[in-house]
């Protein structure tokens, strides 16, 4: 059985470098996402995660346990 990769979607207010580094630490520690990006220029700050077993609640849960907001995009 082949598996696929999701792209979860998200509106956030992660906008600087610092911001995005402590995401970085904290996307590092989870071997099932395989990508993200975060667009600081787009009004949304919208992050964008590859990942074949992470659920968007899960993200959510972390960014706001963390203190960013954040709200899946579809």
């Amino acid at each position: 059985m082949e598996y696929t990769d999701d792209i979860l979607i998200f509106k956030t207010n992660v906008k600087s470098a610092p911001d995005q580094l402590r995401l970085k630490e904290l996307f590092d520690s989870i071997p099932s996402i395989n990508n993200w990006n975060v667009d600081a220029d787009d009004i949304d700050c919208v992050l964008r995660i590859v990942t074949r077993q992470v659920q968007a609640d899960d993200i959510i849960k972390l960014l706001t346990a963390t203190g960013y907001q954040c709200q899946e995009l579809e």
